[in-house]
């Protein structure tokens, strides 16, 4: 350990009750001190702190109280306290030892924090955090040799009720703040990709569909070769048209090496989808693969000469003593020999590293820049949580979904795991050959992937799996079961946005129970989607008013703040203005905390639905709906789209219609499959097709003549419950 920071000296109150997120032997001594030894230390029986901790204290000869949280009351213990303060002695409670996950921002369990709050007595929340400047030694339980410990006294907390979900709050506020300070956010992620592909140069990426395999050096190699072809080319961005795998990965670094933005394209969305992130991007120049393009025919493929085919660039661009020769420099040069020489540092912290794009509300797509700075926040986050030991990756997802690109491309790469692409995620046979043939140990995908792959499943096809982790739809309850009896494994349901890079918290497995402790803080909370990612901050604040904050376990709007949240749409001020208060991200997401610090999503109320994993945009499908029908604006709201929970699909679209022609429910079906017929004419994706029709008398609207979500929500609900 290098030392102990400490943070927040003014905030000291001789005598104060104070609650510590966790305590250890230097941050306890710290403490001593600064108290002046005035102190008294809580300690529960059945929550024991460490050896080491108890052993110092004891040899100090301090007062230590004990009391036994299932058998004291509230009352009694609040009694204790206001004594010990009236004598002029400070009060800390001493966390004990509790089983976690790793990345666990708190040793205090949900059921201290419901004991604190009954106290009535305010805290001087104290913050404890592991940090260092390796992705791997951020918020390690086992803090490496070049790490330290940031030990901060925070303000004393205003007193009045709920005061564990104001204690979570400060902790979780502290965490970001801390997190976003660290010096490695500052750098660049190509100097971090090539730094960590050179300590690790033969582990492999294997290509599922061929089953060759290319070491990172080689990758590494081709990359600084075509990247120094880019770098004579005058563009800013280019697009990447390429699946999951080899020539995805190449592409991708080779734009980086150049000091050029990949902007990775979403080759599954409309026509019209694509020629916006095309515009707005500023994209002249794209990067594909002739055999890909022949795999998709209807794809609105950019004129020959914008584009780079793979096949050409290295069959016939590039020389072979070219490659040759970058590829023995990727084997043999130091990683800051290359750095310099591809200037990586130039483009860092706060620079644009990816762009992706998001389905937006009108299903005009928003671009998202993805700094270097949030990608290797996110990066860090997720390997502080996952044991990332030995570990192989499934990739499977696509790279223009940021989860595929963060955490089954960015992430392995940057913390020396491979990983085995496959460019389809819905050929689910082949997924499993791969694992068990690889014995790969964290897979990612939907539930919708997710159950495919169940069905062709036997016993023993994910025995080799770490974590099996599903997102970007609703996991259900009976396909959660189905997993645990058929295959023995738990899959993992997590939760993230384009917006936060994406990560946001995951439920992981649990953690073996410290023996003489009676809690912990468990790896799952189900329906929740997982704890928080350290260095997240989460606010609530009621869904009709962004001003009034709520308690962290009542349910309301959500709002992220941390270094892997991004600053705002790509050339969207109007919008920008809408979801950002004080640096805080409003997401649309509806939710709550519990004091564990597991997010339960309660849905959204924002104007899209996640089917499949893709984002469908609500005013997109009225849009089209309005016009196939002929509906004109003085007609008044006829139609609305909203969504509703699918057991396939996580949600499934609702046409609710006040219009004559849809009041038999004996025609829903031919009526439903006209439209489906209507958008198809249109262009527009089979996923717009709204699934159910519900009539109704009127459309709600508010008063100022905006749909009214919530009601409309209700009345689909209540028709199809």
């Amino acid at each position: 350990m290098a030392g102990l920071i400490v943070h927040g000296q003014e905030n000291i109150v001789n005598p104060g009750f104070y609650m510590p997120n966790r305590i250890s032997i230097e941050a306890g001594k710290a403490l001593h001190h600064l108290l002046d030894g005035k102190v008294c230390y809580l300690v529960d029986p059945s929550f024991p702190p460490a050896t080491e901790i108890m052993d110092f204290l004891q040899r100090k000869g301090v007062d230590i109280e004990y009391f036994d949280f299932r058998k004291t009351t509230s009352r009694a213990v609040r009694e204790q306290i206001l004594a010990r303060l009236e004598a002029g002695v400070s009060v800390v409670f001493l966390p004990g030892q509790v089983a976690k996950i790793r990345g666990t921002y708190s040793d205090v369990p949900s059921p201290f924090l419901r004991h604190v709050g009954s106290l009535h007595i305010s805290p001087i929340p104290l913050f404890l955090g592991h940090y260092g400047n390796s992705v791997n030694s951020l918020f390690r339980e086992v803090p490496d040799a070049d790490t330290h410990e940031e030990f901060c006294i925070l303000p004393k907390l205003a007193s009045g009720p709920q005061t564990g979900e104001r204690l979570m709050a400060a902790w979780l506020q502290k965490s970001a703040e801390l997190f976003a300070a660290q010096p490695l956010l500052e750098g660049s992620l190509t100097t971090a990709l090539v730094r960590a592909m050179k300590a690790n140069p033969k582990v492999e990426i294997v290509d599922g569909m061929t089953g060759n395999t290319l070491p990172f050096f080689k990758v590494l190699g081709v990359s600084m070769a075509v990247a120094k072809k880019l770098r004579k080319r005058d563009d800013k961005r280019i697009g990447v048209i390429l699946p999951p795998g080899p020539g995805g990965t190449i592409a991708t670094l080779s734009c980086l090496l150049a000091g050029i933005t990949p902007v990775l394209i979403n080759y599954a969305s409309s026509h019209a989808a694509f020629e916006s992130t095309v515009r707005q991007a500023g994209l002249k120049t794209f990067i594909t693969a002739r055999a890909f393009m022949q795999k998709l025919p209807q794809f609105p493929w950019p004129a020959k000469e914008q584009l780079i085919l793979v096949e050409d660039l290295l069959k016939k661009d590039l020389s072979k003593l070219s490659l040759i020769s970058n590829v023995l420099m990727a084997k043999m040069a130091p990683a800051g020999l290359i750095c310099n020489l591809f200037h990586t540092d130039d483009h860092k912290n706060n620079d644009e590293a990816v762009m992706l794009f998001t389905s937006g509300s009108s299903g005009e797509p928003k671009g998202v820049a993805l700094t270097h700075r949030m990608l290797l926040a996110n990066a860090a986050q997720c390997a502080c949580r996952l044991d990332l030991t030995d570990c192989k990756f499934l990739a499977s997802l696509p790279i223009f979904h940021s989860f595929g690109m963060t955490v089954t491309m960015f992430l392995p790469l940057l913390t020396g795991c491979s990983f085995c692409s496959y460019p389809n995620p819905t050929d689910a046979r082949t997924l499993n050959e791969l694992i068990v043939k690889h014995n790969l140990n964290l897979v990612c995908g939907t539930p919708t992937f997710g159950r495919a792959m169940l069905r062709r499943a036997d016993a023993n096809t994910f025995r080799s799996v770490r974590y099996f982790v599903l997102g970007a739809e609703k996991l259900q309850p009976d396909l959660e079961q189905e997993f645990i009896d058929k295959c023995g494994i738990k899959p993992l349901e997590g939760y993230g946005l384009t917006e936060t890079s994406p990560v946001i918290g995951v439920n992981m497995p649990d953690a073996p129970m410290v023996p003489g402790s009676k809690f912990f803080v468990p790896g799952t909370v189900r329906p929740g989607i997982g704890a928080l990612l350290p260095g997240v901050a989460i606010r609530i604040t009621d869904v009709d008013d962004d001003t009034k904050e709520l308690p962290l376990t009542e349910r309301g709007m959500i709002w992220f703040k941390g270094a892997n949240v991004f600053n705002g749409y790509v050339g969207r001020p109007e919008l920008n203005a809408d979801i950002f208060r004080d640096g805080w991200f409003k997401t649309g997401d509806i939710g709550q905390m519990d004091l564990n610090g597991f997010l339960t999503l309660g849905g959204r109320l924002s104007r899209f639905s996640k089917i499949g994993g893709e984002m469908v945009p609500h005013e997109g499908v009225e849009l089209a709906l309005n016009q196939a029908f002929e509906l004109a604006a003085e007609d008044g709201v006829q139609i609305a789209i909203t969504g509703v929970s699918d057991p396939q699909k996580g949600e499934a679209l609702v046409l609710l219609s006040a219009l004559p022609q849809h009041r038999r429910s004996s025609e829903e079906k031919e009526i439903l499959t006209s439209i489906r017929n209507m958008l198809q004419d249109r262009q527009i994706p089979t996923l717009w097709a709204p699934k159910y029709l519900v009539p109704v008398e009127a459309i709600p609207t508010l008063p100022t003549g905006k749909l009214d979500l919530r009601g409309c929500k209700l009345l689909a609900e209540e028709a199809l419950s």
